[in-house]
């Protein structure tokens, strides 16, 4: 007999989060390495950790992660994300709660493109009048 897990993709910025989850005992390994140690912040751990201490699961799950692209933060928020989905298909009553924290919902914010003429997004070259 197989051993349920689920699944859930998280996206921030340009990071992408592969999240899957089973019962155990809350062993959490990034990248096929433990998440303090994968991430030498803090807050990138607390971040991580906001859906299952939201839905009362924490230490109830072993969740592997597969991530990739962007920075720290990024990729943390694409875990969190990915994690919030996973929650979701293995109780859909959770989503209310989740819904009010703000967590379902991906962060549309990317990175403004390089216009033409332009050295950058937004900046312009020096104006000279002669």
């Amino acid at each position: 007999m197989a051993e349920t897990r689920y699944y859930g993709t998280g996206k921030r910025k340009t990071s992408i989060a592969r999240v899957w989850m089973k019962p155990g005992t809350g062993n959490l390994l990034v990248n096929k390495r433990p998440a303090n140690e994968y991430f030498g912040r803090g807050t990138c751990n607390m971040i991580i950790m906001q859906p299952l201490e939201l839905t009362e699961n924490v230490g109830k799950f072993d969740i592997s992660v597969n991530v990739s692209g962007g920075g720290m933060s990024g990729q943390a928020g694409a875990i969190r994300h990915g994690i919030t989905k996973a929650l979701l298909e293995f109780n859909a009553e959770l989503r209310p709660s989740l819904k009010k924290a703000g967590l379902i919902t991906r962060d549309p914010r990317e990175k403004e493109r390089k216009k033409p003429g332009q050295p950058g997004a937004r900046k312009r070259f020096q104006f000279s009048k002669r």
